[in-house]
C-alpha cells in the first residue's frame, strides 16, 4: 500500500502502466478541477434554499449594470457558454419575472434582454453573500493573489488561444 495521496498515486500508476504516456496534464486539469469545486462548496449554503442557481447568478451579474440591453448571443459569447445553456436559463428567468425580454429593432430574430427591478433586488441580495465567500477563500493569499491571479489569466489565455477562442 502506498503513502501516496490519491492524485500523486493515480498519477504514478498511470506512469507504470504506459511509460509514454505525458501524465503532465493530470496534474493541472486536477488542480483546476479541485480550485472548482472548492469554489462551489463555499457557495453551496448560499444557493441552498436561494431564489435563485449559481448558474442564473452568472447569467444575471454581467446584466445587472449594463446600460442597455443585450442579446443572448452576445451573453453567451461574453460568458463563453452555449447559446443554447444560456436561453434555457434565460427562459426561467424570464417566467420567474426576473428579466423581459423585447424585441430588437435591429434584428427581429434576437431578443434584447434586460434585467426587471426585481431581477436588480434578488442580485443586489444574493451576488455580495457569493463575492464575500470567495473573498474569504483568498484570504491568506497575501502578496501572492497578484501573482497568482497572472498566472491564472496566462492559463485561461493560453487555452483560449488553443481554442482559438474570441473572447
Amino acid at each position: 500500500m502506498s503513502a501516496l495521496p490519491l492524485r500523486a498515486r493515480t498519477i504514478e500508476l498511470w506512469r507504470e502502466h504506459n511509460p509514454g504516456l505525458d501524465t503532465a496534464p493530470m496534474e493541472m486539469v486536477a488542480q483546476v478541477k479541485r480550485i472548482s469545486s472548492l469554489l462551489d462548496l463555499a457557495v453551496e449554503q448560499i444557493y441552498d434554499g436561494a431564489a435563485l442557481t449559481a448558474a442564473e447568478v452568472g447569467l444575471l451579474v454581467p446584466l445587472r449594470h449594463t446600460g442597455e440591453p443585450v442579446t443572448a448571443v452576445r451573453l453567451a459569447a461574453r460568458l463563453g457558454m452555449s447559446r443554447a445553456g444560456v436561453s434555457k436559463t434565460l427562459a426561467k428567468l424570464e417566467r420567474r419575472g426576473l428579466i423581459s425580454r423585447m424585441a430588437n429593432p435591429a434584428d427581429r430574430r434576437a431578443a434584447l434582454i434586460s434585467m426587471t427591478d426585481e431581477g436588480k433586488d434578488l442580485i443586489d441580495e444574493v451576488f455580495p453573500r457569493e463575492l464575500a465567500a470567495h473573498g474569504a477563500l483568498f484570504a491568506e493569499l497575501g502578496e501572492d493573489r497578484a501573482r497568482i491571479l497572472d498566472a491564472l489569466t496566462r492559463l485561461a489565455e493560453a487555452m483560449e488561444t488553443r481554442l482559438g477562442s474570441e473572447r
